[in-house]
Parts: C-alpha cells; structure tokens; sequence
C-alpha cells in the first residue's frame, strides 16, 4: 500500500526545537495536523497582540510579592494607536510624566537600577512571566546591595518609554521587561533590555537585549544569570549595547554518546 504521508529523516531533530521543521509532506502539501498546528499557532500569535495587559491584575500580584508599583501610560491612549503609532508608544502621556516628576519632586531620585514592566507587542508575556522573573533576579540584586527604584507598570509602552522613565528617576541602569513580537511557536516570549545611563533619545544600540524568557524558551533563572551578569559588568565598566557583550556560557546540547555515530539522513 502507498504511503499517504511521506515522513521526513530531520524529524529525530524535533526533540531539540519548537521550530517547524520535519512535517512530512502529502503529495505536494503538508500534512493535515500540521496545517491545523500551524493555523492554531498563527491564530495564538494574532490573539497575543491585542490581548489587554492584566494592569490590575499585575498590580496586585506585585505589590503581594513586596514590590512598590508605579501605574504608567504611554501617549498611545489606545491599542489600535499603539500599533499605528509606534513612536507613541516610546514616551509617556502627560499625566504620567506629572506622576513622576511628583515622584521625584519628594526626594524619590538616584537609584541604581530602575526596572520598568510593559506590554510590548504581547501582554501574554508579561501577564505570565514578568513577575516570576522578577522573582529570579531579585536575589542576586539583594546581595549586591543596590537601591532599586520601585517597579513601573506601563500600558501600551515599547521599548524606548524605559529611557525617559529611567532618566526621570534618575536610575544609573534601566531594565524593561517588555512583551514581544509573538511568533508562531512563542506567543509568550518575555524580552528584557538593559540601558546604562538611560536618557530619552537613545537607540537600539545602547542597549542589550536577553531575549525569548518563558518556560519553554530561556528559563527564569537563566535570564536572571545573564541580567545579573550585564548589570555587573554595566555598572563597573559605565557601557551598554553593541560595547558590552555577553560573556556568559550557553549550555551545550548533550554529546552523541552512541557507539557508532551515523548520519541520520541515510537511517538504519
């Protein structure tokens, strides 16, 4: 009897990724299940975009966890503005920016690192993980004894909203855990990017980014290892970005123990 589908030699390799590879093909076509997966994905993908951040929600888990939270918005007043208007999402709004300067004006000013919390292009992600990796990396700050400024929780933020929020608070080091672009097998990836001296104006290149931190990605404790490790080196050397690298170790995949390597391409 002919085969339906046709199975593919890479497929021994999907143990090691979530990418789609080795799918197997029906006639010219892919199969249907992954056809369906991948229907599903880009459909999880889509919702990740437009699903509201849990503000309130993540407030309280926050400040239960024992973090003071500063509520922030954007000038994206909306979702739909956000997505249209990039560049509004990358400065406060007027009254956030009053917030803060009454923040600052009773004394609260000078900190060491400043961590700023957004939803990015996915409130999936920072719902789900912002919090656990907080929860990571904080122990290792508690030891270097650094003055963290209280956590600022910003709605419809990107990226570059950390400089302006850093430099109001005067923060040697800005870190802005962010949401970002859903892909369609990481709907939930959580993305962190480190600024020395933030200051609003600044590009990509002043920062560096630990990408892909969510339980099947990069793990918590990982990503609080590398942060720990840039903060360190960013505050000794007075740099970010494209000047600092990470010189952290990745883990290596498990060796080949097999007695008699063979390519998996050609099969038994």
């Amino acid at each position: 009897m002919t085969k339906l589908v046709v199975s593919n030699p890479w497929e021994s390799l999907r143990r090691f990724t979530q990418a789609r590879i080795a799918l197997g093909r029906a006639g010219v076509s892919i199969p249907t299940q992954p056809l369906l997966a991948f229907q599903y994905a880009h459909a999880r993908a889509r919702d990740a975009v437009h699903l509201p951040m849990d503000r309130a929600g993540l407030f309280a888990r926050l400040e239960a966890a024992g973090y003071p939270v500063i509520e922030l918005h954007s000038a994206a007043a909306d979702r739909e503005t956000y997505l249209r208007r990039p560049d509004l999402g990358r400065r406060l709004d007027d009254a956030s920016r009053d917030k803060l300067a009454g923040f600052t004006a009773a004394g609260a000013r000078g900190f060491d690192i400043a961590f700023v919390i957004a939803d990015g292009l996915s409130a999936l992600a920072v719902n789900e993980h912002a919090l656990p990796m907080l929860e990571a990396v904080s122990p290792l700050l508690a030891k270097a004894a650094l003055r963290v400024a209280p956590v600022t929780l910003v709605e419809q933020g990107r990226v570059a909203i950390g400089d302006e929020i850093g430099e109001a608070l005067g923060a040697e080091i800005v870190v802005v855990l962010i949401g970002e672009r859903p892909g369609l097998s990481a709907p939930d990836s959580l993305g962190l990017y480190l600024t020395f001296a933030p200051r609003a104006g600044l590009t990509d290149e002043a920062r560096n980014c630990i990408s892909n931190v969510r339980p099947e990605g990069q793990s918590f404790a990982a990503a609080a290892g590398r942060l720990h490790y840039l903060l360190t080196e960013a505050r000794r050397r007075k740099l970010s970005g494209v000047d600092l690298k990470d010189e952290t170790s990745m883990e290596a995949l498990p060796a080949d123990r097999s007695p008699t390597p063979r390519n998996f391409l050609i099969g038994d």
